[in-house]
C-alpha cells in the first residue's frame, strides 16, 4: 500500500512540475520582448522628443505596436502561473504563503496597475497629451513592466534562498521576520538585474530581426528602409551594452549560486569530485539523456576545461575548493563561511529530528504540556535549517538531473559570446558600411532571434533545474510541496492548457506577423 501511494504521489509531482514547467514557458516567451521592447521604444520617442522628427514618432509608434501585442499575451498566461500555486502546489502555499504571497500581491497592486494605467496613455494618448507626458507614460509603462518583474524575481529567489522568515510550529507556516531581508536579498538583486538585462538583449534581437527582414524583401520605400537601418542602430548599441553588462552579471550569479546552491553549481560543471584549484569546463561529453555515475567520479570523457577558472568563478581566488557532488553528499569540507560542511546522512539525521520535534510539540500543546512545549521547541529551533531534509530517504534524490543543468548553462554561455560578435560586426557595418546591402548579415540577424529565446529559455531550465528536489531550497522538496489531488487530473490540465497556449501563441505570431508585414505606418513625407 505504501509503495502504490509513493507512486501515486510521484505522478501527481511529476504531472505537476510538468504543468509548471509548461506553463512557465510559454509564459517567459512573451516577458523578456515585453522587457526589451520597453527600453527601445522609451529610446526612440526620447529621439522624438529631443528632435521634433515625425520620422521618429512614427518609428516609436510602430515598435509601441508590437510591444503592444505581446503584452497582452504575456499578461494571459502569467496570470494561470499564480493560480497554479494554489491547485497544484497547496502544501507549498500553506506553508509560506505568508512570505511568498507578499511580493506578488505588490506586484499586482502596484506594478500591474501602473503598467495598465500608463499603457493606456501610450496607445491611445498620441496628439490627445503632451509630448512630455507621452514620452514620460511610454517610460512608466516600461517601469511598471520592469517593477512587476522585480516582485515576481523576488519571489522566485527565496525559494532558492529563503531569509526574512521564520517557522512557527504552533500555525505550522513559516512567517516573514523582514520584509527588507526577503526584497533585497543578493540572491534577489543579482536574479533580477540579470534577468531583466537579459531581456533587453532579446528586445534588441528582435528589433534587429524585423529590420534585417524589411532589408531583405528589398522595400521599395526609402522610409521603411531608413526605419530599418536607424532601429538596427539602436539595437545594435542596446544588444551590446547588454550582451557584455549580461556577462558581468552572470559571473555574479554564478559566485551567489556557489555560496547558497553548491549543489546546482556541481550539477552545472558535471564536477563529481572537488578540490582546490578547480579547472572550468569548456566542453565534454556528458550524455544529455541519462544521469551520469556521479558516484564513480570519473570525469565526462572528451572534457576540454580552463585551468583554475571555477575557483575563481566560486571563490574568487585562484586556488579556492569547490565542492563536487559527492563531497557535498559525503560533507565534511570548509565552507565559504568558514564552517564545516555535514555530510548528507547528518542533515537527514537533524531532519528527521525536526520532524520529531516538531510532531511532540503539537501533541504537547494539544495535552497543554508547556514543559515539553518549550523543549520540543527548543529542539525543532536547533534543527529546523534541516527540516527539508527530514524527508530525504537518499543521496540520489538530492541531486539534480546533472545533463540538463551542464547543457542548459553551456548553451547560454555559449550563444552570449555568439550575440557580442553580432551586435559588434552590426554595430560596425550599420555605421562604416552599408548596412542595407549586406544581406548575409541580415540573414544572420534573422536566425540570432530564435537563438535568443533559446538562450533565455535555457537560463530558466538551468536555474529551475538546479534547485532540484527542492521547492524551497532545504526547506520542502517538491513530493511534500504539492497538492493531494490525482495524477490523472493534472494530467488533464496538462494536455488542456498545451492546447491553449499553443492557440495563444500561433495567435500570436500570427497578428505579429501580420503587423511585421505591414510595416510602419508613416508620414507621406517621410514614406517618399
Amino acid at each position: 500500500m505504501t509503495d502504490l501511494f509513493l507512486t501515486a504521489a510521484s505522478g501527481t509531482v511529476d504531472w505537476s512540475r510538468a504543468q509548471f514547467a509548461l506553463t512557465a514557458i510559454y509564459h517567459w516567451l512573451f516577458v523578456p520582448l515585453t522587457l526589451g521592447l520597453a527600453l527601445i521604444m522609451g529610446i526612440m520617442e526620447t529621439r522624438y522628443y529631443r528632435t521634433g522628427s515625425p520620422f521618429w514618432r512614427d518609428t516609436a509608434r510602430f515598435w509601441q505596436k508590437l510591444f503592444g501585442i505581446n503584452f497582452a499575451m504575456g499578461v494571459a498566461t502569467g496570470i494561470v502561473l499564480e493560480f497554479e500555486f494554489g491547485t497544484n502546489w497547496s502544501n507549498y502555499s500553506w506553508l509560506v504563503g505568508d512570505i511568498f504571497g507578499a511580493p506578488l500581491a505588490i506586484e499586482g497592486i502596484v506594478a500591474f496597475f501602473l503598467e495598465a494605467t500608463f499603457v493606456g496613455v501610450m496607445f491611445f494618448g498620441w496628439d490627445k497629451v503632451s509630448k512630455r507626458f507621452h514620452l514620460a507614460a511610454t517610460w512608466l509603462t516600461g517601469l511598471g513592466a520592469t517593477i512587476s518583474a522585480w516582485w515576481i524575481l523576488v519571489a522566485n529567489a527565496w525559494m532558492q534562498y529563503p531569509v526574512g522568515q521564520e517557522f512557527n510550529p504552533a500555525a505550522m507556516r513559516n512567517e516573514m521576520t523582514s520584509f527588507a531581508e526577503v526584497a533585497l536579498s543578493p540572491l534577489a538583486i543579482d536574479k533580477f538585474v540579470h534577468t531583466v538585462i537579459s531581456a533587453w538583449i532579446i528586445g534588441a534581437l528582435f528589433v534587429a530581426a524585423v529590420s534585417c527582414f524589411y532589408l531583405l524583401r528589398k522595400r521599395k520605400s526609402e522610409g521603411e528602409r531608413k526605419v530599418a537601418v536607424e532601429s538596427v542602430k539602436i539595437a545594435a548599441i542596446v544588444g551590446l551594452v547588454s550582451s557584455v553588462l549580461v556577462m558581468l552579471s552572470g559571473d555574479e550569479s554564478a559566485y551567489m549560486v556557489a555560496k547558497k546552491q553548491p549543489m546546482k553549481l556541481a550539477a552545472m560543471e558535471a564536477l563529481y569530485d572537488g578540490g582546490n584549484g578547480m579547472a572550468l569546463t569548456g566542453v565534454a561529453l556528458v550524455n544529455p539523456f541519462k544521469q551520469p555515475d556521479y558516484a564513480s567520479g570519473e570525469e565526462p570523457p572528451m572534457k576540454i576545461a580552463v585551468p583554475n577558472m571555477l575557483s575563481v568563478l566560486a571563490t574568487r581566488s585562484l586556488d579556492g575548493y569547490v565542492p563536487g557532488i559527492n563531497d557535498i553528499i559525503e560533507g565534511g569540507y570548509i565552507e565559504q563561511d568558514g564552517s564545516i560542511a555535514p555530510s548528507l546522512d547528518e542533515k537527514i539525521a537533524r531532519g528527521t529530528m525536526a520532524l520529531d520535534a516538531l510532531a511532540s510539540y503539537r501533541q504537547a500543546a494539544r495535552e497543554g504540556d508547556t514543559e515539553k512545549v518549550e523543549e520540543s521547541g527548543k529542539a525543532l529551533g536547533e534543527n529546523i535549517k534541516y527540516f527539508g531534509y527530514g524527508y530525504v530517504d537518499n543521496a540520489e534524490q538530492t541531486v539534480p538531473f546533472i545533463p540538463i543543468c551542464f547543457w542548459t548553462f553551456r548553451i547560454m554561455v555559449g550563444l552570449g559570446v555568439l550575440f557580442v560578435l553580432f551586435f559588434i560586426v552590426a554595430l560596425f557595418c550599420v555605421y562604416k558600411k552599408d548596412f542595407a546591402k549586406i544581406r548575409w548579415l541580415q540573414i544572420v540577424g534573422i536566425i540570432m532571434l530564435p537563438l535568443g529565446y533559446i538562450a533565455s529559455e535555457s537560463g530558466w531550465l538551468l536555474a529551475e533545474f538546479g534547485r532540484q528536489p527542492w521547492t524551497i531550497q532545504d526547506m520542502l522538496p517538491t513530493w511534500v510541496a504539492v497538492s493531494d489531488i490525482s495524477a490523472s487530473q493534472v494530467m488533464l490540465t496538462f494536455f488542456i492548457f498545451l492546447v491553449l497556449f499553443t492557440l495563444l501563441l500561433v495567435v500570436e505570431l500570427s497578428i505579429m506577423w501580420k503587423a511585421v508585414k505591414k510595416g510602419p505606418a508613416l508620414s507621406e513625407s517621410i514614406a517618399e
